[in-house]
């Protein structure tokens, strides 16, 4: 199944995760490597989940919440965005909540969304940004085989420009690997 292993299950969101999406999207500490500018209401929120039931290619965007398999608990989400079906690409944002950092939920949710994204969907190039202090998302795209580019002075944060790493991997290189 291209949506779960015995780590984590990736699912479609529900109305139950209202207050947990409420509260992610609301942590001001993660709104700068999110593009995230100002709150979310719960208003919005609602609305968000109440049109996931839609196809990835008309909304060009999918969230699926990381569910783990042995507790049932949600400890994250894998955003699917930007999708450009002309060039056949998509951008990635992994999130795991705080508490449930440094135990393989995020390595987890990588390999479950690359066999999706290129064994089901075809795509041929998935990407994301990582900043350039994330060392720990850096060293697990890099041990994923993706390529990398330093894109120097990429996103503004307090009072300074900060680098950013743009990752890669392409289908023929994830089915070669795989």
């Amino acid at each position: 199944m291209y949506l779960s292993n015995t780590i984590l299950r990736l699912r479609a969101p529900e109305p139950e995760d209202l207050e947990l999406l409420y509260e992610w999207e609301n942590m001001a500490l993660y709104w700068d490597s999110g593009n995230t500018r100002q709150p979310y209401s719960r208003y919005a929120l609602k609305q968000y989940i109440s049109e996931c039931h839609k196809d990835i290619y008309e909304t060009h965007q999918l969230r699926l919440m990381m569910t783990d398999t042995t507790s049932g608990k949600t400890v994250g989400t894998v955003d699917l965005f930007d999708f450009d079906l002309h060039h056949s690409r998509i951008a990635l944002g992994l999130f795991v909540a705080p508490e449930y950092k440094k135990k393989g939920y995020a390595s987890a949710a990588l390999q479950l969304t690359e066999a999706y994204v290129f064994d089901f969907l075809k795509i041929n190039q998935l990407y994301c940004h990582i900043a350039a202090s994330n060392t720990a998302s850096i060293t697990m795209f890099t041990n994923r085989n993706f390529s990398s580019v330093v894109l120097k002075q990429w996103v503004r944060s307090e009072s300074e420009f900060t680098d950013i790493v743009l990752f890669q991997q392409f289908r023929n290189d994830y089915l070669r690997l795989k």
